[in-house]
């Protein structure tokens, strides 16, 4: 009775986790067990040694077969959840609804078009019945910037999802996708948000200038993309506009981006003449027609003027596809034409496998090209089945999981970002596996706690829509989860955890406090929401000052942040001098022999501790300790605590109180006091030694250099050259025919304001954009001048 117990027991207790497809283990499998030969023999030794009762040996043949029941049914369930085994129990329904979901961002340089772009996919899908640009012109808005500061001021600061059905002819039957779209901003200072789209989305739209071509930002963009490995199909934006050349951009994506690509249209006409494009795999000419270009007119019948023009760009495109696609290169090195349906096959298997990025064109303002774009969204980008999605399984020593999209198995999603609502915290999140229900009960796994689900919404920019049920392979935002951006959610059922996003340093800071004593508490309030939404926003009080420090990615970003204050929480704010995030560093290898003696009535610190510092032989920002104390000189307790001692000493150096980077330190002999050594004191000692030893190791200052990238007419030139040349080196020129773009790297110290003298030396036509590039010595006198500041800084402390 008791092993019929278990196994029920047993059944009971898997059935939820396994969910389905597992079979109940048979009792004759448990009978079998006990029967086993090896388990007669052992009774019959215990019956022989008289050392155990009959009922005893009943007890331990029971347990033995429970667990080996509870074996096979964890064998069993494990087997089940593999992702082979659920791929194969997937139902052609649940196959083709994921065939038919697609999530994907639209990301680009700063003003290349992208929410023009996206207001015309809303329009297009039947999301929005009316088009609105960007910069509110018509008092209402471009429908994904709902942020008053981003309808001023015409750029995107928060990325904004929504979703959209778009209906596709296949084969004569009309199929409906469903597209998760990501609108994502193009200044750098907001790049967090570009970065957690990424994280989380199948593939991507890159929208790029034919004027312009391949941008700063387009390249940072590229950098996130192949860091969370998004394929991307490539968008020639205004094409309308005088000087397009979508030929320089296809060209500088093989260039500049290093990633294979090639056209898979031909404009019609060009710049104000902009007809529509030719479809070069099916060699068919696609315009647009009716009000606001709704109707599409397909004809065979190309203008004799680009046909040549057309039957080159087709075969380069089957020669890329060749470089990069093995069934093509096959056919042809045998001199086979292949079929349309062949070459759009290879175009999806080089795009999902990031070997390859097909480039359309057309003109979002003018309302042309937009449609065949999402063609190409549901004909070459992945669906969420198509792409590896991999968990950390904590149970596993953190070994990688491949997560399946199927309703089935249990729950696994990611909450990727953060917004406070009048409703409460919204958070969005992506399911990787399983179903998520209204009322359900998740586990956030970085503290297992367990958290109710009260509502789901899919969101359309700033609107919601309730729904019931979220399937896997979807985004949706939940309320009432107290969270962090990057936290993973299960059913409680899997170790699993997902790696977060790359979160970059902040490279600027300013100091900051409410004019009003009143408004404290609502500064706070808005301090915390901002930093829980901005991983990149960062605040912390200064000990010696005692101000109020905010830290961010750029000018711009702080500023957003303070307009923030005081239009959503009415608090009016007095920001100080913008502090650069220095660096110190070592130069050469300098020795020390330092002894920490100090008596104070009862025991002391008594520390001795010798060695020498230098720069990192590893290369490197990291900071490296290393003991080679021999003869036990110094016991290993206190080794941990010199070593503690040496990263205290990094965190703040002796020159400006800033981060030490690339320093090294090696201990190789010392000595200890029977009663008055102690951690403490070997910490202090590394403390002093570092501190004394760090001025004949040639300690200098290190600026942080910026890669600044500037945009102006040609007309300009000169003026910025005058510019540029106090702030920082010219890296590269290049004019175009009626635009420049010049990349500098340049100290952040001398930028500070650079948008006012940009402004005055354009009229105000320039623009510019600033990222982190290296860490470089100052120079001799902006050094000098530094660490004076910052001892009569010390000095005024002391004497308070």
């Amino acid at each position: 009775m008791r092993v019929i117990r278990a196994v029920a027991t047993l059944h009971a207790g898997r059935a939820a986790a396994v969910r389905q497809g597992v079979r109940s283990v048979s009792l004759g499998a448990c009978r079998a067990a006990v029967e086993t030969p090896s388990l007669r023999s052992t009774g019959s030794q215990f019956e022989s040694r008289r050392l155990f009762s009959r009922s005893s040996y009943l007890r331990n043949a029971n347990m033995t077969a429970a667990e080996i029941a509870l074996k096979q049914a964890k064998e069993l369930a494990a087997s089940n959840m593999t992702p082979e085994a659920a791929a194969a129990r997937m139902t052609p329904e649940e196959a083709k609804r994921l065939a038919r979901v697609r999530n994907i961002g639209i990301a680009a340089h700063i003003d290349s078009g992208k929410t023009t772009v996206t207001e015309r996919i809303l329009f297009y899908t039947g999301r929005v019945k009316a088009i609105h640009e960007v910069r509110g012109r018509d008092g209402v808005g471009a429908k994904m910037d709902s942020m008053e500061l981003e309808r001023e001021r015409g750029i995107t600061i928060q990325s904004a999802a929504t979703f959209a059905d778009w209906k596709k002819k296949e084969k004569g039957v009309e199929e409906t996708y469903h597209i998760n779209l990501i609108d994502t901003p193009g200044h750098i200072d907001f790049t967090i948000e570009v970065e957690r789209a990424m994280r989380v989305l199948d593939g991507a739209v890159m929208v790029l200038c034919a004027v312009s071509g391949v941008q700063s930002q387009t390249i940072t963009v590229d950098r996130q993309m192949k860091r969370y490995n998004v394929p991307r199909i490539s968008f020639v934006n205004k094409m309308d506009r005088m000087g397009a050349n979508p030929w320089k951009a296809v060209e500088q994506i093989n260039t500049k981006l290093k990633i294979p690509a090639a056209a898979i249209q031909v404009p019609i006409g060009s710049e104000k003449e902009l007809e529509g494009v030719v479809d070069l795999i099916d060699m068919k000419c696609i315009r647009n027609d009716g009000q606001r270009g709704v109707n599409l007119k397909i004809s065979k019948e190309i203008p004799a003027e680009i046909k040549e023009l057309c039957e080159q760009k087709r075969q380069e495109l089957i020669e890329k596809l060749a470089d990069v696609d093995d069934e093509i290169a096959e056919m042809f090195l045998e001199e086979q034409t292949p079929t349309p349906e062949q070459i759009k096959a290879a175009i999806r298997r080089a795009t999902i496998a990031c070997k390859f990025t097909p480039v359309l064109m057309g003109s979002a303002i003018a309302d042309k090209g937009v449609q065949p774009m999402l063609d190409a969204v549901c004909d070459y980008l992945p669906n969420p089945n198509d792409t590896d999605n991999t968990a950390l399984d904590r149970s596993k020593g953190e070994q990688p999981v491949k997560l399946v999209p199927y309703n089935s198995l249990p729950f696994v999603g990611l909450a990727f970002k953060l917004e406070e609502n009048p409703y409460g915290q919204l958070t969005y999140m992506r399911v990787y596996q399983g179903s998520l229900k209204k009322g359900a009960y998740l586990y956030n796994s970085r503290g297992n706690k367990k958290v109710r689900i009260p509502r789901i919404v899919r969101m359309h920019s700033n609107e919601m829509e309730d729904v019931n049920e979220i399937g896997a392979g979807e985004i949706c935002a939940v309320f009432g989860v107290d969270c962090a951006s990057g936290d993973t959610f299960t059913d409680g059922g899997l170790p699993y955890s997902l790696s977060s996003m790359y979160v970059p340093d902040a490279v600027m800071s300013l100091s900051i406090k409410p004019k009003r004593s009143s408004d404290a508490d609502a500064f706070s309030k808005a301090m915390n929401r901002f930093m829980r939404e901005d991983p990149t926003f960062r605040l912390h009080v200064d000990e010696e000052s005692e101000e109020t420090i905010i830290s961010g990615m750029g000018e711009l970003h702080l500023e957003i942040y303070v307009e923030r204050l005081r239009r959503e929480y009415k608090v009016e704010c007095e920001t100080g001098q913008p502090r650069v995030s220095y660096r110190e560093t070592i130069t050469q290898k300098a020795e020390f022999d330092y002894l920490l003696k100090r008596q104070s009535g009862g025991p002391g610190d008594y520390a001795r501790v010798v060695g020498w510092i230098e720069p990192n032989p590893n290369g490197g920002e990291d900071n490296h300790f290393e003991s080679r104390v021999v003869g036990g000189t110094i016991p290993d307790k206190y080794i941990s605590a010199c070593q503690k001692g040496f990263q205290e000493a990094c965190i703040k150096g002796p020159l400006l109180g800033h981060k030490v980077i690339g320093s090294s330190m090696v201990i190789t002999d010392g000595a200890t006091h029977v009663t008055d050594s102690s951690d403490y004191a070997f910490n202090l000692a590394a403390q002093m030694a570092f501190g004394k030893a760090f001025t004949a190791a040639g300690g200098q200052v290190l600026e942080p250099l910026m890669k600044t990238t500037i945009s102006a007419p040609a007309e300009f030139q000169g003026n910025i050259l005058m510019l540029m040349n106090k702030r920082g080196t010219i890296v590269d020129t290049e004019v175009g025919a009626d635009e420049f773009t010049m990349v500098a790297d340049c100290s952040l110290n001398a930028m500070f304001g650079f948008s006012t003298h940009l402004r005055a030396a354009t009229q105000g036509k320039g623009e510019f954009s600033m990222e982190f590039s290296h860490y470089a010595p100052a120079p001799p006198h902006l050094q000098k001048e530094l660490v004076q500041k910052y001892q009569k800084e010390l000095e005024a402390k002391r004497t308070k």
